[in-house]
């Protein structure tokens, strides 16, 4: 019982990487975006450290 648990996840784990490898060549343009919070998605430029918003900075004590 606990290996056919252990195969079904790791099929479905399989299946959810595939279809995220997948969208980016069916999708026009296709890539993998810039997720990091560092990263401004709109100019791709890279950020100084931000909390939660783009006029506030972080400090580090």
């Amino acid at each position: 019982m606990l290996l056919k648990l252990i195969l079904i996840t790791v099929v479905l784990m399989a299946l959810a990487f595939a279809f995220i490898g997948i969208k980016m060549f069916v999708k026009k343009d296709g890539k993998f975006t810039k997720q990091c919070s560092t990263v401004d998605p709109r100019t791709g430029q890279r950020m100084g450290c931000t909390c939660g918003s783009e006029e506030s900075t972080c400090h580090n004590d």
